[in-house]
């Protein structure tokens, strides 16, 4: 039985005839040791036809169905063409060598051509894959690689759908910088004091925040400078007039050392740096909201930006954690906890990263672990929801929050919460209603849109010169339509009264009264009417005639 081998290139689809196997056997051994040499496996497998792809996309396609076990149209006639044509109702005496067996497979359940995959199909593929330049002429060097290499960056590009605007790698980057600015803030407000102090002790304990304290730190310089005619500024700042009065007292009585110029200047610039870091820290908090409600706003809104995004940089990426179970989700962050938990056998950690959220914090220390299963698992679905889903929407966060609330209160005052699929079908009838509504909305701004353009397009033609008609207003979708069926029914009313009107005329006809007409206008209209009307009054009197004979004969018998 003769043995075809069909090889997929990146640039195209050639296919092989392996003769002559006994002369290397049956075995993969010897089938290995006869690859690297070109002149034996020369001998073995030899090029039968060759077709390359059309273009770069033709390639992708091609690659794309085959990875998914599928035959195109282009294959089967390349092998229609290729392979020996087989009689209706008798065996092939060949078989085709594949390298995917559910491509084989399919290959199989289209053309009943048989296919094979095997050990030895697999080292005759690694021979082909290895001489593929030499069995081909005019190919240049470096063409192949070229093609493996722009073919392996299009489907990787194809296969990873990537998306600008939700890359969960900024929210890594931003809850990784927001918690390395607070720690920087903190220090050096910190060391802000500190230094101050020397100067302006009483400051600290009249203003606690640290930003405040920089700010006031700045703007009072040297306390001895420090007049009535500051208070405004003062009260600006500290945003309440008796600590600034308190300031101005506890300047003038102050036990601080003074500085020198350089100092002061020093202590400012230090400041005002503090000032800067907390004020980035603040447009860096407002950044990653926004970016947390691209990414994940279902996850945003059950359990907040912050706390979220922890869990998106711990777990490395949306989908990863999308995979985490909800009990892995509940201890992410407590891992060293929970090893040396099962290392000594003791209690393993109820809660890791989540303990941040407010939910824990406003249970009680007897529902504390059974509060963070229950948020574990809504933050495991609203994270698959947003992993997954491809409309953002953050309704199905919303109606997870209130399920939570209402698991808090079902814990401190016994109230039943509701079940979880009615919740979820309000979710879904809710993101349905809004689609719609978004249909909607985009309908009304295109009518609007065309409207307008008529307008424009009226008023041009009225500046031209040309005649418009006020009677046909422009309407456009519904009014169009009830402008429509009023213009039916006129025209319907309109065919009644000229039916009426014949009717009229036909009876007047029948009856032998015809009226005298005063104008020669009105007896050549009406005279074209009788013509056409005395045809069918030929026809009545033909009928009256018949009944006529018809009673006599009966009068007869």
């Amino acid at each position: 039985m003769a043995l075809y081998i069909l090889f997929e290139a990146a640039s195209g689809y050639s296919l092989f005839e392996a003769h002559g196997l006994d002369e290397i056997g049956q075995n993969t051994q010897a089938v290995r040791s006869s690859i690297e040499d070109l002149n034996r496996f020369g001998k073995v497998v030899k090029l039968v036809a060759f077709s390359p792809f059309a273009s770069a996309i033709d390639a992708l396609n091609q690659i794309n169905s085959i990875s998914e076990g599928l035959m195109t149209d282009e294959l089967r006639n390349f092998l229609e063409l290729n392979l020996p044509k087989v009689k209706v109702g008798k065996k092939p005496k060949f078989s085709l060598g594949v390298a995917e067996p559910k491509l084989g497979s399919h290959i199989f359940e289209v053309t009943k051509i048989p296919c094979q995959h095997n050990d030895f199909i697999v080292e005759l593929l690694r021979g082909i894959r290895l001489h593929f330049d030499r069995f081909i002429k005019d190919l240049k060097p470096g063409d192949l690689e070229k093609a493996q290499l722009g073919l392996g960056h299009s489907y990787s590009r194809a296969k990873v759908k990537f998306n600008v605007n939700r890359v969960d790698n900024m929210v890594i980057q931003a809850i990784f910088l927001l918690d390395t600015l607070d720690k920087d803030i903190n220090s050096f407000s910190m060391r802000v004091r500190e230094w101050f102090s020397w100067h302006f002790p009483e400051l600290v304990k009249i203003v606690s925040d640290n930003y405040l304290y920089a700010k006031v730190a700045k703007y009072v310089e040297d306390k001895a400078t420090l007049s009535e005619d500051k208070l405004p500024g003062l009260i600006e700042i500290v945003g309440d007039e008796d600590k600034a009065k308190e300031i101005l007292e506890a300047a003038k009585a102050s036990m601080g050392q003074d500085l020198s110029p350089i100092d002061l200047i020093n202590v400012q610039q230090f400041a005002q740096r503090v000032m800067d870091l907390s004020e980035y820290r603040k447009r860096l908090y407002d950044y990653l909201v926004t970016k947390m409600n691209d990414i994940a706003p279902n996850l945003a809104s059950l359990i907040g930006e912050v706390v979220g995004a922890r869990l998106i940089s711990h777990a490395g990426s949306l989908t990863n954690l999308a995979k985490c179970p909800s009990s892995t989700l509940q201890i992410l962050g407590a891992e060293k906890a929970l090893f040396r938990a099962l290392k000594t056998r003791g209690n393993t950690p109820k809660y890791g990263l989540i303990f941040h959220s407010s939910f824990i914090g406003r249970a009680s220390a007897r529902n504390k672990g059974r509060i963070a299963r229950y948020l574990a698992n809504k933050c495991s679905i609203a994270s698959r929801i947003d992993c997954f889903a491809e409309q953002n929407t953050t309704i199905f966060g919303e109606k997870l929050r209130e399920q939570v609330e209402e698991r808090l209160d079902f814990y401190d005052k016994g109230i039943a919460p509701r079940k979880n699929i009615d919740v979820m079908k309000a979710a879904i009838e809710s993101t349905q209603n809004n689609d719609e509504e978004m249909e909607v909305d985009k309908t009304v701004n295109g009518s609007s849109v065309k409207k307008s353009k008529k307008k424009k397009s009226k008023s041009e033609a009225t500046e031209d010169g040309d005649a418009m008609d006020e009677d046909k207003p422009a309407t456009l979708n519904g009014d169009a339509s009830e402008e429509l069926k009023s213009e039916k029914k006129k025209k319907k009313e309109k065919r009644k009264l000229e039916q009426e009107q014949h009717a009229t005329e036909k009876m007047n006809d029948e009856n032998g009264s015809n009226a005298e007409q005063d104008g020669k206008k009105k007896k050549k209209k009406k005279s074209k009417d009788v013509e056409s009307e005395d045809h069918p009054a030929a026809g009545e009197s033909t009928k009256k005639k018949k009944k006529k004979k018809k009673s006599r004969s009966e009068d007869d018998e």
